[in-house]
């Protein structure tokens, strides 16, 4: 998807040019991407309307303006002037997205058009895309590589290819360039600064299970037993939030060095499963965490692991601290430095 080669060793510190504007910062891996940007010494101005972001997550210059917000989205790019764009802003709870399409249709869809069009009036033409492996559906090949059909099977990854297409027509239209990036499992929190996960509702496997540990759930719940994995549950490819911000700044210097478009996954190649985690989890805390097997969940596939080898080809990335341990200890850190999340 790419037309043109930039060598691989200029992308081993990618510094991009700034400044750039991150959509969606105050949250999770924005905050974690623009703390990677700031020690790159790069230009950062946040963009965030703090519904799910946490403003203490940020230290960068923070504009608090939605993404629906056209004037507002014009006053910000006027004022700082960005050269590029990461997006991060989009709803992602696919249980919600089946009870509440309409939701996710307007917040992911329907608001990165008001973003590409702010784009366009102020002539900013680069952007990466925090794009999601659940745009390929149930996988028919595993480990999933790249060029995986996309066949979304709920809202969310629907929304989500659509707003891949829509930055596909309006490089090819307008001369936009982008990056879709197509993330496993985030976790993780960051080694430099005291920012982690805060999510409300949290309904991710590593964070809940450091909640038992903590004492502020009774158990760990595991969604089925009785998949077709090694130990019967569920395997999914964790990536380290660190090595998710180093390679949207990869992907950011490809576009600014003349790639007009490109897609990839972002993953390890390698699946822990459910009881793994666990396991895990009580060596690092020292916690017994109870656990206990309930039934499955509709629409949970048995495994989920990239395959993928274009970000290694495209961007020179791969993942740098892809063993579970280091990321359970790294979120332990947080959380219990943390115990009810930011500001609380």
């Amino acid at each position: 998807m790419t037309n043109q080669d930039t060598n691989m060793d200029s992308l081993e510190d990618a510094t991009p040019k700034g400044p750039v504007l991150v959509c969606g910062g105050a949250g999770y891996i924005g905050s974690h991407t623009v703390e990677l940007l700031e020690r790159r010494g790069v230009g950062v101005v946040v963009l965030d309307n703090l519904k799910a972001g946490h403003k203490e997550a940020v230290q960068a210059p923070l504009e608090v303006c939605d993404l629906g917000d056209a004037p507002g989205l014009d006053r910000v790019f006027a004022k700082h002037k960005p050269s590029a764009v990461i997006h991060f802003a989009a709803l992602c709870y696919v249980g919600e997205s089946v009870t509440d399409p309409a939701k996710y249709y307007k917040e992911n869809v329907t608001n990165t058009w008001e973003l590409l069009q702010a784009m366009r009036r102020a002539e900013c033409r680069d952007i990466v895309f925090s794009s999601t492996c659940a745009t390929y559906g149930e996988p028919t090949e595993m480990p999933i590589p790249d060029g995986h059909s996309q066949r979304p099977i709920n809202p969310y990854g629907n929304t989500k290819l659509h707003m891949e297409h829509m930055m596909g027509d309006f490089s090819r239209a307008y001369g936009m360039r982008f990056a879709a990036l197509r993330y496993f499992n985030a976790a993780g929190a960051s080694t430099q600064r005291d920012i982690g996960e805060d999510h409300n509702p949290e309904t991710h496997l590593i964070p809940l299970v450091l909640q038992v540990a903590l004492g502020k759930r009774d158990e760990i719940l595991m969604f089925g037993d009785d998949y077709d994995t090694p130990d019967g549950t569920c395997v999914r490819d964790y990536i380290h939030v660190e090595d998710l911000g180093d390679a949207h700044l990869r992907a950011l210097v490809k576009l600014q060095t003349g790639t007009q478009r490109l897609a990839c996954n972002l993953g390890t190649g390698t699946g822990f499963s459910v009881r793994e985690v666990i396991e895990v989890a009580r060596k690092v805390t020292g916690h017994e965490i109870p656990a206990r097997v309930v039934g499955r969940r509709e629409g949970d596939p048995a495994m989920l692991v990239s395959g993928g080898t274009e970000a290694k080809r495209l961007l020179g990335w791969e993942a740098n601290r892809g063993d579970l341990e280091s990321i359970v200890s790294d979120a332990w850190r947080f959380l219990k430095a943390h115990p009810n999340g930011y500001g609380k």
